[in-house]
């Protein structure tokens, strides 16, 4: 009902004055509609280059929090706000090309015989396996931690998702360095005589990958809402640059000892670079546990939180990259790993004392005033000569003492003071997050059972379904 259905009114007047507000700033927005989640809606620009696509979604978030609150809204854009439903996040799709060549990654209708497309997809595919650790990384954060791997996000593998059609192509280069044929999509079949035949393509989407290939570009769709693109892009470009440039040096290479034929040093340069790196291609559901542990023998990272993937950013092979292009230096790589670990560590401890903030002075109080209602209640009763059920109230009491509890725990956890960033980083994601999560039991258990006018929080229901 809400993917398909029409954009309520008062949405649809908030989402059409940002869209007048991004045009005037020269923001090209082209779409709008609804998300899968209840009160969650997408917008999408007309592609640009890079740098001015990354200005243009910085204004398009202050464009779109400013309107929204004229019209009574709070726009989100934390990743996964809400547990058990769809996150959010920004879906960078980035190819290559200019106007004098057009786009490098348009397959054609024969995507076997088109050596450009071949050769610049096959650069790809090396970029990414090689630094699939630090592209993970740049979309690392505590709030796409939580959205990563769940409710229609990608997981935390990075992998390349080519589509039926171009994962039997690149098959074909990697067994023998040429490709013969390439799949057909054939037609759908809707069973409306009416209808006109329509043309089915042979690719399709995989909403499970993070990296996929749809139509003539790839899809980085693991990048979280809040984010700034710059970081994916600046390592995307660097890791691709450098693989392009290696082909470059192995075909030159080859073409010595092939008497100056191209395609022929092509044809070995792709042959051995799928061989190689072809590992990170899959197809598959990246929700399922079989992927998890097919990528553990394929040997591919798995990094599920903030702390285990920043240290790729100033891992020996980021550096070396970087340094080569020209882009960082090793000493800027390790300051922004730096940062970053701290800034994770301050996210999980602001939103620690928030937690413990609201536990004590919102939710307790609530609690407590439930529980001596229904203590009073009971007393009435018996008094009256009547009969009263105490299991009510036992119950408030126990979730009441479990939540005091578990604040103790948090807040004791909280004031531990680490030896450094790294292992304050360590301390955050594997002892407070769970001593959060063990206070947000309790307090979504006497959500379930305080009464709906003492409790001070608004609902899941509240906040998703009126409008």
């Amino acid at each position: 009902d809400q993917y398909f259905g029409t954009i309520p009114a008062r949405v649809l007047a908030c989402m059409m004055e940002s869209e007048l507000e991004c045009f005037k700033l020269g923001i090209p927005i082209k779409t709008r509609h609804n998300e899968v989640a209840p009160a969650q809606f997408e917008v999408a620009p007309i592609y640009e280059t890079a740098n001015v696509a990354h200005d243009h979604q910085m204004l398009t978030m202050t464009v779109l929090k400013s309107v929204a609150a004229k019209h009574g809204f709070v726009c989100v854009m934390a990743e996964k706000p809400f547990a058990g439903v769809n996150g959010s996040g920004k879906h960078v799709n980035w190819s290559l090309g200019s106007p004098k060549v057009g786009n490098l990654l348009e397959p054609g209708s024969n995507p076997h015989d088109n050596s450009q497309f071949i050769a610049f997809t096959t650069a790809v595919i090396r970029a990414v396996d090689i630094h699939q650790g630090l592209l993970r990384a740049t979309v690392a954060s505590a709030g796409n931690d939580h959205r990563l791997g769940a409710n229609e996000a990608p997981p935390a593998i990075i992998s390349i998702y080519l589509g039926d059609m171009l994962a039997d192509v690149f098959e074909q280069l990697r067994k023998s360095g040429s490709a013969k044929s390439s799949k057909k999509g054939g037609v759908m079949q809707l069973g409306v005589d009416s209808l006109p035949v329509l043309p089915k393509d042979a690719g399709d989407r995989n909403r499970t990958s993070p990296f996929a290939f749809t139509g003539n570009k790839f899809e980085f769709r693991a990048v979280g809402s809040s984010f700034s693109i710059a970081g994916p892009l600046v390592a995307l470009n660097t890791i691709v640059a450098d693989s392009i440039e290696f082909m470059v040096e192995r075909i030159e290479a080859q073409m010595k000892g092939k008497k100056g034929n191209f395609n022929a040093a092509l044809e070995s340069v792709v042959k051995e670079i799928l061989q190689k790196h072809s590992r990170i291609i899959f197809n598959g559901n990246g929700y399922s546990e079989a992927w998890h542990k097919e990528a553990a023998k394929r040997g591919l990272l798995n990094l599920r939180t903030t702390p285990d993937a920043l240290p790729q950013i100033a891992a020996p092979k980021t550096v070396e990259v970087f340094e080569r292009q020209g882009v960082l230096s090793k000493r800027e790589l390790v300051s922004r790993e730096e940062i970053y670990t701290h800034s994770y560590v301050l996210s999980v401890n602001t939103e620690s004392k928030l937690v413990s903030q609201i536990g004590r002075t919102t939710i307790l109080p609530a609690a407590l005033s439930y529980a001596r209602q229904l203590a009073e209640t009971a007393a009435a009763i018996k008094s009256a000569g009547g009969k009263s059920s105490s299991k009510m109230l036992s119950q408030v009491v126990s979730l009441t003492n479990d939540l005091e509890s578990a604040l103790d725990a948090l807040d004791k956890l909280r004031a531990y003071e680490a030896a450094d960033t790294h292992a304050a980083a360590r301390h955050a994601v594997t002892k407070v997050l769970p001593a959060m999560l063990v206070v947000r039991e309790a307090a979504d258990a006497l959500e379930g059972l305080v009464d709906d006018a003492l409790w001070p929080l608004p609902s899941y229901q509240e906040l998703l379904f009126l409008r």
